[in-house]
């Protein structure tokens, strides 16, 4: 295993947990379901898409699903 350090994945990591944190809040205390949950879909999956692509297995696959990551982040922002 690779020992380097990873910046974005470990700052997505991080984002997931606050994601987490935020759909916890939205859901008990909003009792907002359908929004919550879509948030908690985008914001958790740029981690998943990253980790996807530093395993990909070539150049255009690592671009590829960095590209999906950066377009869910949009999404979560939206």
């Amino acid at each position: 295993m690779d020992n380097k350090e990873n910046v974005l994945k470990d700052k997505s990591y991080k984002f997931a947990l606050r994601i987490v944190k935020l759909y916890k809040h939205l859901a008990e205390e909003k009792k907002e379901f359908v929004l919550s949950k879509q948030v908690l879909r985008f914001g958790t999956s740029i981690g998943a898409n990253i980790s996807e692509g530093n395993q990909a297995q070539s150049k255009p696959d690592f671009v590829h699903k960095l590209s999906i990551a950066h377009k869910k982040a949009f999404e979560t922002e939206y």
